[in-house]
């Protein structure tokens, strides 16, 4: 018995619908096995399916992309569909307490937030601080950055999560996790494995420079490098493209 040509592509497009359903029903269920992972969906998800409304999303068709400033102690997320290529402004939120001072992380045990451009590595859905997403830090750039530390000390563990107690995390509250956390989850059913996370100094303008560049001039080199992917952002918002040289720089493309 001959199958038409039609048949076979339509048998198979309706296949690959499936297994894109389970996935989504899969990574879901998952993580609403957990309590707190409840609480956040009940709480947060109609606000937050209205407010894509007026963006023209929904949970069910989304990016998205984090930047966070240390020295305004502001988080923004940003949203686009997973066909779109430019993101926009969707919230912003208070990081509500700093750790350590302006500048990369180093060495376990200093308290700095890391600097740099990371993604989302783990959700912790039975996190002390309510829920957390992993950011992952170090990267190769702190790695090469760092030689002679790369294998051991560099530290880890650097998490955006709730409550308001830091030792070199970015918290936003209890109350302010549950969208963010809710969102990530949304993203990761949808396709997108790896949540860019940008952490920066500050918001990398001309006045911010001739504030913060006399003060820590060992600096400079570091944050000239990085202020490269800063402008590319706000210019294109549009995820970042990079490498990283022998050095630890970001090559931008």
């Amino acid at each position: 018995m001959k199958i038409q040509k039609k048949h076979l592509l339509g048998l198979f497009s309706l296949v690959v619908c499936c297994i894109g359903f389970f996935a989504y029903q899969d990574f879901v269920t998952e993580q609403k096995r957990y309590k707190k992972v409840r609480t956040a969906y009940t709480e947060k998800e109609n606000y937050l399916s209205k407010k894509l409304k007026e963006k023209k999303l929904s949970l069910q068709n989304l990016n998205i992309l984090i930047v966070a400033y240390k020295d305004e102690q502001e988080l923004e997320v940003y949203v686009k569909s997973k066909t779109a290529k430019q993101y926009q402004k969707f919230l912003t939120y208070d990081i509500c307490q700093n750790s350590g001072d302006l500048g990369h992380k180093n060495k376990e045990g200093d308290y700095q937030v890391p600097e740099g451009f990371y993604y989302i590595n783990h959700f912790n859905p039975m996190s002390s601080y309510f829920l957390s997403l992993g950011i992952s830090y170090p990267n190769l750039a702190d790695k090469r950055r760092n030689p002679k530390t790369a294998t051991k000390d560099l530290g880890g563990a650097i998490y955006l999560h709730g409550a308001c107690v830091t030792i070199g995390c970015i918290p936003i509250t209890d109350e302010y996790i549950k969208e963010v956390y809710v969102l990530a989850v949304q993203a990761r059913t949808n396709g997108q494995t790896k949540i860019p996370i940008y952490v920066l100094p500050f918001r990398m303008n001309k006045e911010n420079q001739q504030e913060f560049y006399p003060k820590y001039k060992n600096l400079v080199g570091f944050w000239d490098n990085i202020k490269i992917g800063y402008e590319k952002f706000e210019k294109n918002k549009e995820e970042l493209s990079f490498s990283i040289d022998a050095k630890g720089n970001y090559v931008f493309k």
